[in-house]
């Protein structure tokens, strides 16, 4: 199947609007990715005439209801082709998910002196819950830096390993430079837990949890074109049975009496009380939409947009890009002397472009990089060359501006 992305542009409603007078040039997808019409009626269909509250009611919409949502659970082990279905856990996203595993798996297990591996390319939904550990329990964070060109080699984490090791946790895709990080690499090397955010990744190229090396896989929603408050986290059947349920009440207990609790099988022993029902019928209407594009397919569209960005932002020589590792995807976070990502951003709006500016959640990267912020165009399917093109315009302007 060919990839048409003008018939994938008219897939999305919001695409066709205008900003500020001109057509709108959307490249913040990297923080949140535009609906299909196919999502946007997915949620109202389910709202409209097949809502009810899920796994506790005996009639019709109840059981419609819960029907819709469960087959998800199938559409996003499918997507990321991982072994079992009970093995993906419904969350709101990958922050959650994240904290699931810090709060459930880690803190029963980690000591005061053991250490967690993670690198500076992560954002902060991958680091705050392993300071909570290190602030509570006295866990050590051994860093592992990227280098120059923002590539993570796999045995740069390897050699951050020591006899406390005890987990390693790490993006499959920097959010800031766009680095595709080789967990399958970092896998062959050692048989320690690893955790693995793929927020970024699995939207942008293929995953395949069979073959991955992951212990923990983490997806969020509202990136993979879905609503917000949706996302997964896929966890091994034998993690599973080493955690603690991460948040109680209803749905994840089988039985509650005056002097003791006993919990639901996974997955539903972690997905306490009524869940965001249409948020994930949505999430799955998403992936469907995905699938049936191909994520190669996309892929391929999309190493096409970083190679025409990456020429294009290469012959500015007074822009400057972070990060330029081989095979990363189409992120591209920019800063330019004497003038602020904000006052960047700001100017590419007025244009009609949408890019992102700041830390990204990232600050001990920007930190690594020696800059305050950055002006972030992230691509999406939808992209075209001639919204690099534009965006090549405007930044050229808005260089006119403060020169």
């Amino acid at each position: 199947m060919s990839f048409d992305v003008n018939a994938v542009r008219a897939d999305f409603p919001i695409l066709s609007r205008q900003v500020n007078g001109r057509p709108l040039v959307y490249l913040d997808s990297g923080a949140s990715a535009q609906k299909p019409r196919q999502v946007i009626e997915a949620i109202t269909r389910a709202y409209e005439g097949e809502y009810a509250n899920v796994h506790r009611g005996l009639h019709f919409l109840s059981n419609l209801a819960t029907d819709n949502y469960e087959r998800v659970r199938g559409i996003i082990a499918r997507f990321l082709n991982a072994p079992r279905e009970d093995e993906v856990i419904f969350t709101s996203g990958s922050t959650e998910a994240l904290n699931m595993v810090s709060y459930g798996w880690a803190a029963p297990r980690l000591q005061a002196g053991d250490e967690i591996v993670l690198s500076l390319l992560e954002h902060h939904a991958n680091i705050v819950p392993w300071h909570f550990l290190r602030e509570r329990q006295g866990v050590v964070l051994k860093w592992v830096e990227p280098e120059p060109d923002g590539s993570l080699p796999p045995e740069k984490v390897l050699a951050a390993i020591g006899p406390r090791t005890q987990m390693i946790a790490v993006t499959h895709m920097s959010n800031v430079t766009g680095t595709v990080v080789d967990i399958a690499g970092i896998r062959a090397g050692t048989d320690l837990p690893m955790v693995v955010d793929g927020s970024q990744a699995a939207v942008h190229m293929p995953v395949d949890l069979s073959t991955l090396g992951a212990d923990f896989y983490c997806i969020t929603g509202h990136k993979l074109y879905g609503p917000s408050g949706s996302g997964a986290i896929w966890i091994s059947a034998d993690r599973q049975a080493e955690m603690r349920p991460f948040i109680g009440g209803g749905d994840m207990i089988r039985t509650v009496t005056r002097d003791a609790v006993t919990y639901a099988d996974p997955p539903l022993k972690f997905e306490a009380g009524t869940p965001g029902i249409v948020n994930q019928i949505g999430l799955g209407a998403a992936l469907e939409y995905l699938m049936d594009l191909g994520m190669e397919n996309i892929a391929a569209h999309e190493r096409g947009l970083r190679d025409h960005a990456r020429d294009r932002l290469r012959s500015l020589n007074w822009l400057q890009v972070q990060g330029d590792a081989p095979g990363k995807g189409a992120i591209f976070s920019m800063t330019m002397e004497g003038a602020h990502a904000h006052d960047i951003s700001t100017i590419l709006d007025k244009k009609g472009i949408a890019v992102r500016a700041g830390t990204h959640c990232a600050m001990p990267l920007m930190e690594h990089l020696g800059i305050s912020a950055s002006a972030r165009a992230s691509f999406a399917m939808y992209n075209t060359h001639e919204d690099i093109d534009a965006l090549v315009e405007s930044l050229t302007f808005c260089r006119e501006l403060f020169a």
